[in-house]
């Protein structure tokens, strides 16, 4: 079968692969009906992720048709539309059974698909742990909707709930890309008084405008003076960091109001500082970390409901023979693209 591989770092080549096998009782094999390309799949591309293996087959974000089962996989079966989360988790271990996924203790567990072992930028892929790994697509969900569920919707979803996120909150998001558009959306669910979204790229601001009139925009230099003239305290209650440079993570704590909540959700090419003096005073709460993607099936149903909408994320659409060309599109940022999708075709 074809699949995208990391050869080494700065390449990333279109290989033959034989086809997946169960390895043990609790995974599945999947046929990939539609996947899509990641920042963090530049991440590791450019040498960014230590963990990722070469070798592996990239690409995380995907949804597809289950084709086999083992033994003991009792929540999905072959023939099954699912989405795939970013994550593998066993489900039984101490961070699991809090929710924590991420965390999971399990040698394969957290961000493996992709990274340390083969994603899903391919014609099949294996996924371990399928009971808690697969979620069935709710009938009348297409793919093109699902597809974004187990990754960067999932990791909005997580940030905006663990962002505390009050009626009477103004919400400030550092970054509309794609994972900072998923994050808005979900922002959004909660109902603040007031959303800001903050972008260097004014297409990026164009596209909030358009498909949330409500939300306001502004670009890095003056996001600072909006917040403050659009908040009752002095800054933004909750900031959801969703760019990942040195420059957002210094606005992140800046555009704060004393005692806010500051998420990052950015994954960094380096260490960030925290500048305690410039920040003593202010008693801020940070919340960092890699999305907790177990909550799929709540947003899939949001997504039967109407009240989560990803499709026009989607820019452009690529066949797998051409994802060379899909990754030097999206890696560049020509032609608007916010998100591609790739379909098995040759």
């Amino acid at each position: 079968m074809l699949a995208y591989t990391y050869v080494k770092q700065g390449c990333f080549q279109l290989t033959d692969k034989p086809k997946p096998t169960l390895e043990g009782p609790r995974d599945a094999i999947v046929r990939v009906t539609l996947s899509s390309i990641c920042t963090s799949d530049l991440h590791i591309k450019h040498g960014s992720v230590p963990r990722a293996v070469p070798g592996i087959t990239v690409g995380h974000e995907m949804v597809g048709v289950v084709e086999q089962v083992g033994e003991q996989v009792t929540g999905v079966r072959p023939g099954d539309r699912v989405a795939v989360n970013v994550e593998t988790f066993c489900g039984e271990c101490f961070f699991c059974r809090h929710g924590w996924v991420n965390n999971c203790t399990d040698p394969h567990g957290g961000w493996a698909l992709g990274c340390r072992i083969d994603g899903g930028q391919a014609e099949y892929v294996r996924v371990p742990f399928a009971d808690q790994g697969l979620t069935s697509i709710p009938d009348g969900v297409t793919d093109l909707q699902a597809m974004l569920v187990g990754d960067v919707l999932a990791t909005g979803f997580w940030a905006a709930r663990i962002s505390e996120i009050r009626s009477e909150d103004t919400v400030l998001i550092l970054g509309a890309g794609p994972t900072g558009l998923c994050t808005l959306q979900c922002v959004l669910l909660h109902g603040p008084r007031k959303v800001i979204a903050c972008d260097i790229d004014p297409e990026r601001l164009a596209f909030v405008r358009r498909h949330h009139p409500g939300v306001l925009t502004a670009g890095p230099e003056e996001v600072e003076a909006l917040v403050r003239e659009t908040s009752a305290h002095g800054g933004a209650d909750v900031v959801l960091e969703v760019a990942g440079s040195p420059d957002t993570f210094r606005l992140a704590w800046q555009c704060a109001r004393p005692n806010a909540v500051v998420t990052v959700v950015a994954l960094y090419d380096g260490p960030q500082v925290l500048p305690l003096p410039e920040m003593y005073g202010k008693n801020l709460t940070f919340k960092t970390g890699g999305v907790d993607g177990c909550d799929c099936a709540e947003i899939l149903s949001l997504i039967a409901k109407g009240k989560l909408d990803t499709t026009p994320l989607i820019t452009h659409t690529y066949p797998l023979g051409r994802i060379q060309e899909a990754y030097d599109l999206f890696e560049h940022r020509r032609d608007g693209v916010i998100k591609v999708a790739i379909t098995p075709e040759t």
